[in-house]
């Protein structure tokens, strides 16, 4: 005896013995089927996702150029930058007393 949730059609394991073709072609069109025992939900039948493509590593070979000194020390002005100090010619050019001189907070 089946019956249709809002989600799922229930069927008891003697129909989905006999019927198993017919609830697959169900669950391939998106539909969900749960098997059950007396009654009692025991097994749910849902279709597979596909598996995710495997990553292929070299796609890109000789396609991409990495220049000689990609790893060489940034230039200071670039480097206060990443570091947090955003403008360091103006904290270079304040006297030691002044508020956002170097060591001091502002």
């Amino acid at each position: 005896m089946a019956t249709a949730t809002a989600t799922a059609l229930t069927v008891n394991i003697f129909e989905a013995k006999t019927q198993l073709s017919k609830l697959i072609e169900r669950v391939e069109r998106g539909e969900e089927v749960i098997i059950a025992r007396a009654g009692k939900p025991v097994a749910r039948l849902t279709r597979l996702e596909p598996l995710k493509k495997p990553i292929v590593f070299g796609l890109l070979k000789g396609k991409l150029h990495i220049s000689e000194d990609f790893d060489a020390p940034l230039p200071d002005d670039v480097l206060a930058e990443f570091e947090g100090e955003i403008f360091p010619s103006e904290k270079a050019d304040k006297p030691d007393g002044e508020p956002g001189a170097q060591g001091q907070a502002i």
